[in-house]
């Protein structure tokens, strides 16, 4: 009945319980910490044919939603210039291309040793080597891993994959019994070399008149109408070759990546990501078919568990050669320890090619939408109990601090403590820097700062970096509640000791304040000025008035904020403050034009 999702009612019906579900686990699954990702399998498994049976075309719906990841590789080709592309060319080809080729030998080896023909064993080894673009992505985010060696790493690896799509889905017709007249229409290696060249040479000469033309307009809508269509025509064009729509995708955004256009088309773009990414896990929680799995359970579980134990193994190798940290490999490893989207489309274009039997098919995109679902699991089961296991703060080998007599000690050596630091060492004072993360640790090390590993909530290491004798000590972490704790124990057992500490918003500025904190400064709030007085200036204001504003500005925000401590609890006179004091700043602002202009 509503599995037909033809006719308008249909459609609409079908948004709707997607929206439903969307809004109610995924706010769930991420307050209770379990991730956006987690919420929203979650949700597909609800309203699925195995939960309350709301939608069941799951293959139509499956289908549509890839476009999701489509644009998500857009997405991920204007964030690279052809040059930075060419840079990147070692981790890609290096560590993607062994992680690929090692997983691939290995599942191979397994499936010829189980008795599979050995097309079947081939089809199963590429397919299955190939982890999760769109879900590896979202967690690295998630965690706020992206820009860490684990995320980057793992960015080379899921582009080197994506980019083995193209001879694997070129060679899947060659392996079919039927022969590559029957295998769907793919096209052959010259045809397709051919077209992807000249797909980038009219792409580099045409695309950037034809944005030009459409923007010189000014209709946005129209200006977004034609960045969705570039996606879908570059999508489509790979797709009647045979080859992945996401490749497509992804080249149209390497294309336009040094064009002036590239944050337009990000900024429009972005938001049908979101979405029909969060539709694609919705419709990978609806594909795991559990009929299947409760006919074989232990089959199948035990293939999901070796896919995702084997692919976690040659990933941690992998990584410890790329010379990632201990903990780094763990997460970098889990992160893309599963089967990915892409399995879903070759098993299914194997089968067509007779490359392939289709209860094994079945079988293994199974086992694919399973190890797609447990994955955001085991991050959380390895974040909760695995890293504390192996890296316990207790049992890692705190640095001896041998200048604890230095007056200051700088907490949290990352972006916000070293632009402090090195203030201070330009001035000749001499902090001591303290970090708990050892990868940071390193990194700044490599520039020549002497730094030790070092936890602020534990006693003994604050003695020993000099605590007691100290004037000062800056809490930098990038952890509001570790700063917040940090404080207690200072304000506790150092009494005299100045804390000057990283606030993160106004409302942890209160806190801080209230808590007897000598000084802090919001991490945000300095540069945001100095932006804002560049745009006083653009609106004619010289540069004296735009700097006597914004220090009127700042001394009558820091006086508010002492109003706002005083009544921190009670939300209706924080509001109040600031709706009065947003009335006085506009009367002495008006009061300093009237001045200047007389």
């Amino acid at each position: 009945m509503h599995n037909s999702g033809m006719d308008s009612h249909g459609f609409l019906f079908n948004l709707v319980v997607f929206l439903s579900a969307t809004v109610i686990a995924v706010p769930l699954f991420a307050r209770l910490g379990l991730g956006s990702v987690l919420g929203y399998l979650a949700a597909g498994i609800c309203i699925g044919p195995w939960g309350l049976g709301l939608i069941n075309n799951v293959g139509d719906i499956l289908h549509f939603s890839e476009i999701g990841v489509v644009l998500l590789l857009f997405l991920i080709g204007l964030e690279l210039e052809p040059r930075k592309l060419w840079a990147l060319r070692r981790p890609i080809l290096g560590v993607g291309g062994s992680q690929v080729l090692v997983t691939a030998a290995l599942i191979f080896a397994a499936g010829w040793w189980l008795g599979a023909r050995w097309q079947t064993a081939v089809v199963a080894a590429l397919g299955l080597a190939l982890s999760s673009t769109a879900l590896g992505l979202q967690l690295f985010k998630e965690k706020n891993l992206l820009s860490t060696p684990a995320g980057q790493t793992g960015f080379s690896v899921l582009l080197f994959q994506d980019i083995a799509v193209v001879p694997i889905i070129a060679l899947i017709p060659l392996l079919g019994i039927a022969g590559a007249g029957d295998a769907g229409g793919g096209a052959s290696t010259p045809v397709i070399v051919a077209v992807v060249a000249g797909v980038f040479i009219i792409g580099r000469f045409c695309l950037r008149r034809i944005f030009a033309f459409v923007a010189a307009t000014g209709v946005r809508e129209v200006f977004t109408a034609l960045s969705l269509l570039v996606v879908g025509g570059f999508a489509i064009l790979m797709d009647s070759l045979g080859l992945s729509m996401a490749l497509g995708a992804f080249l149209a955004g390497v294309l336009l990546a040094d064009s002036e256009y590239r944050h337009a088309l990000e900024s429009d773009i972005e938001p049908f990501k979101g979405l029909l990414l969060g539709l694609f896990f919705i419709s990978v929680g609806m594909a795991v078919d559990f009929g299947l799995l409760l006919e074989n359970p232990l089959q199948i579980l035990a293939l999901t568990a070796a896919l995702v134990a084997l692919k976690a193994t040659v990933l941690y190798a992998v990584a410890r050669v790329a010379g990632l940290g201990a903990r780094q490999r763990t997460a970098f490893a889990l992160t893309l320890a599963q089967g990915g989207e892409f399995g879903f489309v070759l098993f299914g274009f194997a089968v067509t090619a007779g490359a392939m039997e289709s209860a094994v098919a079945d079988q293994l995109t199974l086992a694919v939408a399973l190890s797609m679902a447990c994955t955001p699991l085991l991050l959380i089961v390895n974040q909760k109990w695995l890293e504390p296991r192996l890296f316990p703060a207790a049992e890692m080998r705190m640095d001896a601090i041998d200048d604890n007599r230095n007056p200051v000690i700088i907490v949290g050596f990352g972006r916000f403590g070293q632009v402090i630091g090195r203030v201070l060492m330009a001035s000749r004072i001499t902090p001591t820097l303290i970090d708990n993360n050892p990868e940071q640790l390193e990194r700044v090390r490599r520039f020549g700062y002497k730094s030790y590993y070092g936890d602020a909530l534990r006693l003994d290491v604050l003695r020993s970096a000099g605590a007691a004798q100290a004037k000062l000590i800056v809490l930098s972490m990038a952890d509001q509640e570790t700063v917040n704790q940090a404080v207690e124990l200072i304000r506790r057992e150092f009494p005299n000791l100045k804390i000057f500490a990283r606030a993160f918003d106004r409302g942890h500025a209160m806190h801080l304040m209230d808590n007897g904190v000598d000084a802090f400064a919001r991490e945000t709030f300095a540069s945001a000025m100095e932006l804002a007085i560049d745009a006083l200036m653009e609106f004619g204001y010289g540069e004296p008035q735009a700097r006597r504003l914004s220090a009127q500005f700042r001394r009558h925000d820091m006086d508010t904020l002492r109003r706002q401590v005083k009544v921190r609890h009670d939300e209706k006179a924080v509001i109040s403050i600031a709706r009065s004091a947003r009335d006085n700043i506009e009367e002495t602002f008006a009061a300093d034009r009237e001045q200047e202009e007389r």
